[in-house]
This record gives structure tokens, sequence and C-alpha cells, in this order.
């Protein structure tokens, strides 16, 4: 137990509300999750609290896409996250949404401290208009070619050489809701004067105590740039808060989001009678930390504690920055499957191998993390299973047929067994340092040398020896000790098997971190059942396909609103290539286990062929027999988990139940080619 109560308060960068939690996602959560178990385990008084990010034009235009209201949107994905973060095991204290009367407050208070004392500018400015969607466009609305090397399909204000610029020098530039080439329009807008705060934010990010190195030399480049001032509004039609006194002005949801911190944690004070200001106020003694992602540093680490410093609250203790997650060494990607959402992995996983695999990588720094899916089932294999739950599963079984579950009143071997006491404060360091890595592969460290020592006293040998059972119950109750150490140092990490393990034990109360100093003696365990099972190459196979499948019939282009950059063009005579033909639908019926997914027999002037389309929200099956469709004819015969889809049909849409396919002149016949 640690000797000095801690007070902290813990975030993670809110997940914005207009899409699914993914595995890139939970790099982030995980972490923070074990960070702050850990910190519980500990004995500290910790607080988590989080909240979606709900506000902003990407959100009112999928909105708008799907035909529901904003805070219909929001509402939704609240429940979406909420449930999905819940099944991966991240214990936030509160969760809460930036669409809330607490975060309206803090945003108009902080603002009004910020403009009171001379930090808001206002002024003219150009920008970019689509007249045929009649509203200004945010950056992030605008592609184009980047303005310094030429890179096509660009965002408005940065393109992925790390070049910036304003979306107004962008070359070729289009809107992304219309496709047309936006005007220029002047507007009054309101900007946080960074620039005041630039001999302090030099201290607080130079002073070594607040951000990591890799950071600071970052934000280095920043300064010798200049700070230029931050544009904090935007023109209606926006979805978020207007700002006070201004008709038609809102705050730019970057100001809002981070105060969705501030506010959630206002939420759980007001429910749990906890006082704000001591965590809040300057001066407050409470440890304040914020884990974000590497792409969002700039926000959290200069605009983020220059609003707190000149609107009078206390800043971070520090900022925790991560890397970016890739599956199997490339980007996460949809065609190969690797682009997986929260809700797929856990169709077919379990949560804590996940977290386990994502701990052993990650380390303090900011490097990107790969979730390599043939070693993750190796890793988690090898470790959770083949060493951790074998020292139970080994020692248990010994305990409960020969000794009616007891262990032995006294331990011997104490020599032995101390290690793994001693070994609790290398591993505490490790994790409050987040080096994850190193505390996981310490902890398994002692678990190969637990495995070792039942190894040698061969436990299955003594027992058939006459007048070795006390020795018997000596070794195996030490062996379960050695395993409930191990429990206790990866508790953070699967804290779902450490409660099973604690109800195995019969633990009088949940293990603390220093519950290995008085292990279990003299008293009865319950009977083994296995903690956690291996992982089948089957499961990593469907997850892939089902993320796969989730791809099949959407329309040939994603949206424009949520593509990815163009990676590699192809030329008209790549196009060419493809074997479009007119189809008949012969037969079409719902797929048993598929979300999506319809089977379709198609007759291709005399060759039928059996193809799979996620067209299943769209289309009623029996509606579509006789329908003439648009096929690839050509595509190469994929093996799914339903069978072997031979061709593709044609289709376009958002997706779900707004999905068509092809009208063909009831003139065409089976077989023909599609020019």
């Amino acid at each position: 137990m640690a000797t000095t109560q801690r007070r902290m308060l813990v975030t993670s960068a809110l997940p914005y509300a207009n899409g699914s939690i993914h595995l890139g996602h939970l790099v982030e959560y995980l972490q923070t999750d074990i960070w702050v178990r850990f910190q519980k385990l500990r004995g500290h008084d910790c607080i988590y609290v989080c909240a979606d990010d709900a506000h902003g034009t990407p959100i009112m235009l999928k909105a708008m896409q799907d035909e529901v209201t904003p805070q219909q949107l929001i509402d939704a994905m609240d429940e979406e996250h909420r449930r999905d973060f819940g099944d991966f095991h991240v214990g936030f204290d509160n969760y809460h949404t930036t669409h809330s009367d607490e975060n309206r407050h803090y945003a108009e208070l902080i603002y009004t401290r910020l403009r009171d004392a001379g930090h808001i500018a206002v002024r003219t400015i150009r920008q970019a208009y689509d007249k045929q969607a009649g509203m200004f466009l945010p950056d992030r609305f605008i592609r184009g070619t980047c303005p310094h090397c030429g890179l096509q399909d660009q965002y408005g204000d940065s393109c992925d050489n790390g070049h910036t610029y304003s979306p107004l020098d962008l070359k070729d530039p289009v809107s992304v809701i219309s496709g047309q080439p936006p005007v220029e329009r002047e507007s009054e807008h309101y900007f946080f004067k960074l620039g005041d705060f630039e001999d302090w934010l030099r201290d607080w990010i130079g002073s070594g105590e607040h951000v990591q190195p890799e950071i600071a030399n970052k934000l280095n480049e920043w300064f010798k740039a200049g700070l230029q001032d931050w544009d904090i509004s935007r023109d209606a039609p926006y979805w978020g808060f207007e700002i006070p006194g201004v008709e038609g002005k809102y705050f730019y949801v970057w100001l809002d989001a981070p105060i969705g911190y501030i506010a959630s944690f206002r939420q759980y004070c007001d429910r749990q009678g906890i006082d704000f200001d001591a965590y809040w106020s300057p001066g407050s003694e409470t440890e304040l930390y914020h884990f974000i992602g590497k792409d969002i540093a700039y926000f959290h680490t200069l605009f983020w504690p220059a609003m707190l410093h000149g609107a009078g609250f206390r800043t971070p203790t520090a900022v925790y920055v991560h890397g970016f997650l890739t599956v199997n060494g490339t980007k996460m990607s949809k065609s190969r499957g690797t682009f997986i959402n929260a809700r797929s992995y856990l169709q077919h996983l379990r949560p804590e191998y996940l977290r386990y695999y994502y701990a052993a990588k990650l380390g303090p720094g900011i490097d990107d993390i790969d979730l390599n899916l043939d070693d993750f089932m190796a890793r988690v294999n090898a470790d959770l299973v083949g060493k951790l739950v074998n020292i139970a599963s080994r020692c248990a079984g010994f305990i409960g047929k020969n000794f009616a579950g007891e262990l032995a009143p006294a331990m011997d071997d104490t020599a032995v067994y101390q290690p793994f006491i001693d070994a609790g404060a290398s591993i505490a360091q490790a994790y409050e340092t987040r080096d994850f890595a190193r505390a996981l592969r310490e902890t398994m460290a002692l678990a190969d040398q637990a495995n070792q020592y039942i190894n040698e006293q061969q436990p299955w040998v003594l027992v058939k020896q006459p007048g070795q059972e006390a020795r018997v119950q000596q070794v195996c109750s030490l062996g379960i000790n050695m395993f409930r150490a191990l429990i206790t140092y990866l508790k953070p990490v699967i804290p779902a098997t450490a409660e099973r393990a604690e109800a195995f034990l019969r633990e009088p109360s949940p293990l603390r971190w220093d519950s290995p100093a008085a292990p279990l003696l003299g008293q009865r365990i319950e009977r083994f059942k296995p903690l956690l099972t291996r992982i089948e190459k089957h499961q990593i196979e469907n997850m892939v396909e089902a993320s796969q499948e989730s791809l099949q019939g959407q329309p040939a282009g994603d949206s424009a609103l949520s593509r990815d950059p163009i990676s590699a063009q192809i030329t008209f005579d790549d196009f060419a290539k493809l074997d479009l033909r007119v189809a008949r639908v012969t037969h079409a019926e719902h797929v048993d286990g598929a979300d999506k997914l319809l089977r379709c027999t198609l007759d291709l002037g005399g060759e039928t062929r059996n193809v799979f389309a996620g067209i299943k929200a769209a289309y009623d099956p029996g509606k579509l027999i006789g329908r003439q469709v648009v096929v690839v004819a050509n595509l190469a015969p994929r093996k799914m988990r339903f069978g072997v889809s031979e061709g593709m049909l044609l289709a376009a849409g958002p997706g779900g139940t707004d999905i068509f396919l092809l009208d063909v002149d009831s003139g065409a016949t089976p077989g023909m080619r599609v020019k």
C-alpha cells in the first residue's frame, strides 16, 4: 500500500460523436485505464473522467445525411460508445458529453474571462464559402493540392507530408460537400491571442515536467515560427454553443472540447459531493493528467494550458502523448479487414487479450505500436494461458484432490517466494512511468520462475511417494501464492480475470498492490475453473473476414466527409480491365450469421454465379428475384466464412437502408457487357 495517498484527476481525449470506436482509438483508452487502475490498486485517490466530443460541422452534416437531428445522432453514439468502453473494461468514474449545461457554462466562463482580460481579438477575414451548400467551409471540408509539395487530395489545413497552410492557399480546392470550387467571402471572426502567453508557455514546456521530450522538441518548432492567433469562432450554421453576445457566431469545436474535461468532472462532483475547486483552482495540489494521441498534441500543449492559465484555472501536471496503431505493419485497412471496430473485435475475442497485447507494446514514448495478428495470438497464448493460468491449474488440482482445497498452514520455501514480493517495487515504477512493456516483461519473468519451480519440484511425482503429502501441499500452496502475486501485478491490465481469480482464491477482499506480502495460508480455495482459454486461429480469421464483409455493398467511393486521402490512382487502362455484365437475380436469401449480407444467385446468360452482397438492410430478398443488376464478372472469387463469392454487385449510396442497385434497361439480356 502506498504510504502517502495522492489525489489525481485523469482524462483521455474525447472520442468524436460521429463514428464508432475502433482498435486505433482503444490504444489511448486502454493505456489510460491501465494507469488509473494501477494508481487505485496502490491506494491513491484517482478519478478518471471522459465525455463524447459532440459538436462541430461533421456531426451536423452526418445527422443530415442520416436524416436525424444532431441531438439524436449524438445520443445514439453516446450509448454505443459507453457500451463499447464498458465491454472493454474501461472504468470511467464519469462519462459525459460536451453538449451539456456544464460544458456551456464553463465554455462561456473561460471565454468571457479571456475576453475581459484582453486576450480575444476580433477581425474580418476572408474564407472559403460553398455557394451551393450555403455555408462557410471549415478546413476539413476543403480538399485540394498542397501549395508546398504538390500532394493531391489534401485537407484545407495540412497535408500528409506535414506542411501547414491556409485553406485559401490550397491549389485547385473543392468543397467536399458539393464537389464545387469554393468562393471567398468576408466574415468577422474571434481569435484567442495565443502569443500573449508565449513567455509563460516557454517556461511551462521547458520545465521538463509537463510534456515528453519529443513533444517539447516539436513545440520548439512552433515557437520559432511564431505563435499565431487562434480562430475560435465559426459561422452559422454550426452545431455547438453560440458565443455570448454575438449572434450567428459559434465556439469552434476545439474550444469547448477540452473544456469537456472540466464539465464531466463538474457533473461527477455534483453527484458525489466533491469539492470542485480543490481540483481546478490555481495552486491546487491535485495532480491533473491528460492522455492523448500525438495528432492533437498541439491543442493540448499550447492552446489548452494557455486558455486555462489566462482564465484563472490550474494547468495540467502532465500531458502524456502516445503514438498511433498499425495492424500487421501498415495503416489500418478496410479492404484487408484490419480496420476493426471495437464491437467487431468483441464479437470474436475476449477484451483482455487486446488489453494485454497493447500493454506489452506500450512504453513511455510516442512511438507507434503494431498489432501483428499472428504475434498477438502467439503472445497471448504463451503468456496468459501457457504461463500465468498454467500455474494455477497445475497446482489447484493437487490441492483440491488431495487436501480438500486447503492450502498449507505455513510456507517453507520463503526464499523462493521473496522475489515475488520484492519485484513489486520495480513493476510499480514501470507502471508509474507508463512503461507497461517493462512491467509485463518483469511479471512474465516471475511467471517463468514459478513454472520452473513447479517443474523442478514435480508434485505429480511426489504425490505418488509415501510420506510426501505435506511436501506436495507445500509446493502447490507456494505455486498458488506465486500465481496470486502475478495476478495482482497484472490486475490493472486484465481486471476481469483478476476478479475471477479472487473468487477462485476466496479472497476476503479485493487484491491490493501489497497483497503478495501477506500470502494465503491455511485456508480453502475453490475448485479451479479455466480463467482464460487459448485464442484459436479461426477466431482472428473470422474477425478479419467480418471486417471485410462490412465493405460489401458500399459505394465505389467513400463519402467525401470520411474518405482517406487518395493513396494510389488508377489509369483508364486499369479501369477498362473491369468486365461489367448484366445479370438476372434468380434467387436471393438471407445469410445466417451475417448482419449485412444477402446470398444472390445470378444468371449471366447461361452461366450461374453465387455472389454475397451487403445490401440486407436495403432489399427484401424476395423482391430481388427477377431483377437485372450489374456485376463485376472478372473479380477473382473470394472465400468467405459463408461460402465463395464469385463477383460483386454494383451499388451506390451512403449505406444502411440507403443502398441502391444500378437499374438496367429491360431490353438488356443477361451476360450483356455494360459499357
